[in-house]
Order: structure tokens, then C-alpha cells, then sequence
């Protein structure tokens, strides 16, 4: 199981988070917190595999809220989940120690799928949000972090083709496309195809 901690100031939107992602067989909500400062103490009662942290909350922040965390020797991963995609907005967050970020206009799916990415080490990044951290592209290109071969390979999965029919298609084995498919999750900051076929759909390849 996979525990969170919901960090928000909206008791409604604490409710819905928390039924969102208990409908995942492996997600439990563990501990709820109103604001950056409540969440050090439920944290620390609760120890969570993830924070999920609003940043707009009064009181105390989520950008101060996660320096909280950091600076009380509590390392978990913490995904922002906020409605602002401002560029200084997430660029406070990312450098206050967050290890992820998305809009709380996502998909469901893709709030559990960032959950399980920051569990497993990943650093989960809404595609609206990724583009506003770099500067001079339109955001509709596929950044170099990835190679020519690994952007082959995320196209023909974003058409929702099988490994063995990448393998066949790139005429490579099999195992070389599990390779390749691992290798982008961990470049793109994701945990399974369907998000990385999303990712691959907001960044233009295939």
C-alpha cells in the first residue's frame, strides 16, 4: 500500500482527493491536514510514503510547508496539487524540495498515476506545467532529454502498440524495448504507458 498525506485548506476538496485515490486498490489516505504547518505535525504522526500539498493555503503555505517538512529531517516526496501554473509558483515549489507538481484540473487517473510515480522515486510533472519551465519552446516538442530511439519507441506506445509489436517494428528484441520503455518513464517522470502515452500526446510525439 501506498500511504498519503492530503495537505488542503477545503474540507470538500480533502473528501474528494481522499475518495479519488482510495478507489486505487494500493492508495490509503493516512492523514489529512489544513495547512503547510498542520501537515509537518500529521506527517510526522503518520510518516506517509507521499504528501499530496496544496501551495495557496493561509495560515502557512505549501512552499513553506514543504521547507517544513525538509528542514525536520522528514523526506517524503512531496506532488504539489494546486490550480496556479505560474512559472515563479513552481519553480518556489520545486526548489523548497517538491517532487512533483500538477493542476487540479487533472484526470483522476493521472493524480493516482503521479502518487505512484513519487512513490517510486519519479518526479511527476503535469505537461502544462513542464513547459513553463522551459523558456523559448513552444512546449509541443519532445525535450532532448530523450534520444531518437527512446522517442521511437514512446510513439509507437502512444498508438498503443504491444512491446513485441514496438520490438517488430524498430526491429529490435523485445527486452531492448523494455529497456528503452524504462529508461522514459524515468526520463518523463512516470509510471506506467497510459501516462506516457498522455505525456507523449501534450509533447507532440508520434
Amino acid at each position: 500500500m501506498i500511504s498519503v498525506v492530503v495537505v488542503d485548506d477545503h474540507h470538500l476538496v480533502r473528501v474528494g482527493l481522499r475518495s479519488i485515490l482510495e478507489a486505487a486498490d494500493e492508495v490509503e489516505v493516512v492523514g489529512e491536514a489544513a495547512d503547510g504547518g498542520e501537515a509537518l505535525d500529521v506527517v510526522r504522526a503518520t510518516t506517509p510514503d507521499v504528501v499530496l500539498m496544496d501551495l495557496s493555503m493561509p495560515r502557512v503555505d505549501g512552499v513553506t510547508g514543504i521547507r517544513l517538512l525538509h528542514e525536520a529531517g522528514l523526506d517524503v516526496p512531496v506532488v504539489v496539487l494546486t490550480s496556479f501554473a505560474e512559472t515563479d509558483r513552481v519553480a518556489a515549489a520545486l526548489a523548497a524540495g517538491a517532487v512533483g507538481y500538477l493542476l487540479k484540473d487533472s484526470e483522476p487517473r493521472d493524480v493516482i498515476a503521479a502518487i505512484r510515480s513519487a512513490a517510486a522515486g519519479y518526479a511527476p510533472l503535469d505537461p502544462r506545467v513542464a513547459r513553463t519551465l522551459l523558456p523559448g519552446t513552444s512546449g509541443r516538442e519532445a525535450p532532448s532529454v530523450l534520444s531518437s530511439r527512446e522517442r521511437e519507441v514512446l510513439s509507437l506506445v502512444a498508438r498503443g502498440l504491444a512491446n513485441k509489436q514496438v520490438a517488430k517494428a524498430l526491429g529490435i528484441s523485445e527486452r531492448t524495448v523494455k529497456v528503452h520503455l524504462g529508461n522514459v518513464f524515468r526520463h518523463i517522470g512516470v509510471s506506467d504507458r497510459t501516462s506516457a502515452a498522455l505525456w507523449a500526446r501534450d509533447h507532440g510525439v508520434g
